[in-house]
This record gives C-alpha cells, structure tokens and sequence, in this order.
C-alpha cells in the first residue's frame, strides 16, 4: 500500500480542553470568568491582557498542575483564557481554563525528554531570523524550524539578517539559500537594522497578523522589532567575540502590540531544537520536496536511507532534493544535533 503524500493533521494532544469540555462548563464556571489573552509566561506566572487592554498578573489553579499533559509549560502565549480576579488592588487573578487552540508551535523540552515546550498559541506565522556570521545559523537549524511550521499548519517565513556584515562571497553564498527555499514555497528575504534594507518589507509582513520571530541568541531580533516600533525599547546585547555567539536577552517569550492588531512575539533564543510529538516516518511529510514524491518509493514505510527503488534518495541523486536539505532530514531521523 503506497503511503499519502499530503500533510497529517497537526497533533492536538496539547490541546488542554476541547471544545465540548469548554461548552460543559461554561455554565459553571466560565460563563462567570473574565476572557484574556496572555501576552506573556515567566514560567509559574503569566500576565493576561483583558478586554480593556489592562494587563493583569495571574497564576493557574492548582488542578492544571495535575492534568497529565505532557508539556512542561500548560499556558502558552497567545493562548487565550477564562480568568477571575483575585485581588483588584494588586491587579492579580486566577487562570479557570483555556479557550482551544486553533493552532500552536512547539519543540521538545530540554528540561525534560518526555515532555514538550510550548513556544506560543493561535499564531499567524512563525519567522525565522537567521544570520549567515556573528552567530552563524546553521541550515539544520532552519530546516527543522521549518519542518515544525510545516507539522503544526503554520506559514512560515525565513529572514536572512545583518546584511551589513556581509561580504560578497557570504551575499553569493546567500543567493543560493534565498533561491532555494523560495523554490520550496518559503517566502525569503534580507533585512539589516543598520542600512534599513528589507525593513519596510519586514513591516508590511506583519500588519494585521500575530507573529512569532524564532533563532538562535544574536541573530537580531529584537534589534529588528526596535527598528519598527522603537518605544517597545526591547532589550539588545552584543554577540560574544569569544565564542561567536549570542546572548541571551529575551529571557521569556513576550506578546508586544505594535500596531492595532499586529502582534509579534519575541521568543528567547534557541540554542537547539528537538523535533516533539514526531515519528520517523512523518518527518518527511514536512518536507515540501519529499511530499510529491512519497507515492513513488517502492515501500509504503520507507524512511529514504537505504531502501532500494527510493524516489527521495532518486531525486537527491539527481539534484532535484539540495544535499543540505537531506542531509537536514537524516539528522532528523537520527535525532542528532541540528548545530552543524
């Protein structure tokens, strides 16, 4: 039996209630509660903005701590809840449920093996803020970005930062990059906070939406939502010299408005990213050029790596599948290090 090339649903065990248990309660508890959006998590506290746009400072009831979902964060930004408060002069409150998630982005915890980390729910699109030097990405690290967007439905969109700093030899290397996953349907394009260059696309890109800008510690992030919206003043460090590597300085994921309804959330920077909730067998579904040929291998359950009469393996052969991108795949499928 040959095996479909289209895209799996993305996995819903994150979902902390569906929505029949929402409507069985509501006449309980949440047609009392208050509606909120949380804009940001510090791990034990979140701050949940209202309808009238004040922001208050609430915790989860205890019985969230005992659900047994597999997730190390059961709240994640942009998720949106049924609170109460618990004390107005302090402006504190108490999280009674979450609304379902029409989607959400997540990676394998680095805490715990078992368990998932929820990066933010209910998102437009997820961009990618990558640097070819001072610290350099590796296409690892955006490929498995990308597999991520692909498995949870979100569009996603690769930014290739700090044009500034870079010189012809890097920018040619760059074309190639750029052409390439334009070539796979990803929207890419260049941005440097210093010259200004791809600034007022950056911005377009993000009227009316709620995005999330994901990358390693350095690449610019914040640098570039400052350009756009500099009263948010987000904090910016320099790249170590030492090792070539970024600083931390967004410590917790954070929901900033920087226009009316244009939301971006600024994520803390990954070091590595773990494929979670992902079998073998899936991961190259993610890949927009292994889906269409999926039909074609030979064996319903091949996994692309030794298997005779193999369509991916064929393709790669032939030039049509880049060497980065299967060379990205294998890493996936043996659960190595995406920091090559």
């Amino acid at each position: 039996m040959k095996k479909s090339g289209k895209i799996k649903a993305p996995p819903a065990k994150f979902q902390t209630r569906n929505a029949a248990a929402i409507n069985q309660r509501s006449e309980e508890v949440n047609a009392q509660s208050l509606k909120g959006l949380v804009i940001r998590s510090t791990g034990s506290w979140y701050d949940i903005r209202d309808e009238e746009g004040l922001i208050w400072q609430c915790r989860l009831r205890g019985k969230f701590k005992f659900q047994d979902l597999k997730v190390t964060n059961p709240v994640a930004v942009g998720d949106s809840v049924y609170w109460e408060i618990e004390d107005e002069t302090k402006q504190t409150g108490l999280i009674n449920d979450i609304l379902p998630r029409h989607n959400y982005i997540a990676r394998k915890s680095v805490h715990k093996s078992a368990h998932a980390h929820l990066l933010a729910a209910n998102v437009d699109q997820l961009i990618i803020v990558a640097t070819l030097t001072f610290p350099r990405t590796s296409l690892g690290f955006i490929d498995r970005l990308l597999v991520v967007a692909e498995s949870f439905r979100v569009p996603c969109i690769v930014i290739f930062n700090k044009q500034d700093l870079f010189d012809d030899e890097t920018k040619a290397y760059q074309q190639e990059l750029l052409d390439l996953y334009n070539q796979l349907g990803y929207l890419c394009f260049t941005t440097s906070s210093v010259t200004g260059e791809g600034i007022e696309t950056f911005q377009n890109l993000l009227q009316g939406k709620i995005s999330v800008l994901s990358g390693h510690s350095g690449v610019g992030k914040s640098t570039l939502v400052n350009t756009i919206a500099p009263d948010l003043n987000l904090r910016t460090n320099n790249v170590s010299t030492f090792a070539n590597k970024g600083v931390h300085t967004t410590t917790f994921a954070e929901m900033f408005e920087i226009a009316p309804d244009t939301f971006i959330i600024d994520s803390p920077g990954i070091k590595e990213l773990g494929l979670s909730e992902m079998e073998k067998e899936e991961i190259s579904h993610y890949f927009p050029e292994m889906r269409n040929l999926l039909n074609e291998c030979k064996f319903h359950n091949c996994l692309h790596i030794d298997e005779p009469k193999c369509a991916v393996k064929d393709a790669v052969e032939a030039g049509d599948i880049a060497m980065s991108r299967y060379e990205s795949y294998l890493s996936m499928i043996g659960g190595q290090d995406n920091r090559r």
